[in-house]
């Protein structure tokens, strides 16, 4: 896997400057992104290109450490060689900066000269702008660290998995990624929002989310005859019907806790009662309190719900992700930054989201916060939504990723809230 340096056939060489009135960047930033804005659209393009599946993401992850090592840093690979971090730097303690690696197994529809290379794997949630986000800004904060323009250390995190079950970051806070870390950062495309425009927001921010199966079982038999087995599919359907109205009236409503289904199955024959049924879906939830209770009461609220059918019950309630919680300072501090890198008109506030994300662990150990990255062609109203086949951004939201990030780390390290 080799990364194509120069700038790719089309891509626009004058990158996006601040709007009129912004802040200038220290260090010179906006001539840096000027002079290598095409390089990080070629680094993209290369990693939209070659996709790799969750928990193998060697070659990206090799990309990035190459390219940081390149720039006079000493990334480390995560032990399983699917991950980098890297400390720019120096100081008692770090902030952090996370992005993620992984595709999705979709298939890429795009008619484009990098669209992917590899059957059913395509980078429709956006981590090939993330990572070239985050190593755009490990480049410019090695050159602004080599003048002596850097006032702390400040971590890169290129974690596998966030797409997958178990994911990633508990293997990177495993491997130590959060030691000394007093605050870490994130971001996450939306195409809901045109490029160069950053949606915050201060407390909940995606939810929880988990998975429960239900499965069931009977003698089965004659439908002419149900009172002589367990109607699983009656069962089923109370289930179906009766456990999130129960879950709703159990729970405080400000919890945002959410049940929906997604698949069922039992039986073939319209006269058979079946032997067996499953029943599965995704349990969501805005409140910490609320998610870690949500286990004990659903798996409980299923068990009273099936009792009076007569069919045997087994509850397997998994863990996901615990909700994206930003904390309050740490999203002044990336609103602030955002608004200096772009123009205070270019921060909005950001929308709540029932998605799951896995930065929510980070959330767990350190405060931080996590932003939205417009990437909507402006003045279009087409949108190509994540996780769908044709999902793709303007890329000019690369620089202004930059650019966010490169004003947090510099008032991250400087505001001493940390």
């Amino acid at each position: 896997m080799t990364t194509a340096l120069t700038a790719p056939e089309g891509a626009d060489t004058a990158w996006p400057g601040p709007p009129p009135g912004a802040d200038p960047l220290p260090g010179q930033l906006d001539r840096w992104l000027a002079t290598r804005g095409a390089e990080l659209v070629a680094i993209r393009r290369h990693i939209h290109a070659h996709p790799e599946p969750s928990h193998s993401e060697f070659e990206t992850a090799a990309l990035v450490a190459r390219e940081l090592t390149v720039a006079g840093l000493s990334p480390r690979m995560l032990p399983r060689g699917n991950g980098v971090i890297c400390d720019i730097g120096e100081g008692d303690r770090a902030v952090a900066f996370r992005a993620d690696l992984d595709a999705l197994p979709l298939q890429d529809l795009k008619d484009v000269p990098y669209r992917s290379t590899v059957d059913k794997l395509a980078h429709a949630c956006g981590h090939d702008v993330h990572t070239t986000v985050i190593l755009g800004l490990g480049l410019a904060l090695a050159q602004l660290n080599e003048r002596g323009e850097l006032p702390g250390r400040v971590r890169l995190i290129f974690q596998p998995a966030e797409e997958a079950i178990p994911s990633g970051a508990p293997e990177v806070i495993e491997a130590g990624g959060l030691k000394e870390v007093a605050a870490i950062y994130g971001l996450h495309c939306y195409p809901q929002l045109p490029a160069g425009l950053i949606g915050v927001r201060s407390g909940p921010f995606t939810a929880a989310a988990d998975t429960v199966e239900v499965k069931l079982a009977g003698p089965g038999g004659h439908t002419a005859r149900p009172h002589l087995t367990a109607d699983l599919v009656y069962a089923l359907g109370r289930v179906i019907t009766e456990v999130p109205m129960l879950l709703s009236r159990r729970i405080d409503p400000r919890a945002g806790v959410s049940l929906v289904w997604g698949a069922v199955h039992a039986g073939q024959a319209f006269n058979a009662i079946p032997g067996r049924g499953e029943l599965c879906g995704t349990v969501r939830a805005l409140s910490r309190d609320a998610w870690r209770d949500a286990p004990e009461l659903v798996t409980r609220l299923v068990h009273e719900v099936v009792a009076p059918t007569g069919a045997e019950v087994e509850v397997n309630y998994r863990r996901g992700v615990p909700p994206v919680i930003n904390d309050r300072m740490a999203t002044a501090i990336i609103a602030g930054a955002a608004g200096a890198a772009l123009g205070a008109d270019h921060v909005v506030e950001a929308e709540l989201s029932m998605g799951g994300e896995d930065f929510s662990f980070y959330l767990e150990h350190v405060p931080g916060s996590m932003i939205r990255l417009g990437t909507a062609v402006p003045g279009s109203d087409v949108r190509h939504d994540l996780h769908q086949g044709d999902f793709t951004v303007d890329e000019s939201c690369i620089g202004h990723g930059v650019r966010v990030m490169v004003h947090t780390a510099l008032a991250a390290l400087s505001s001493g809230a940390f």
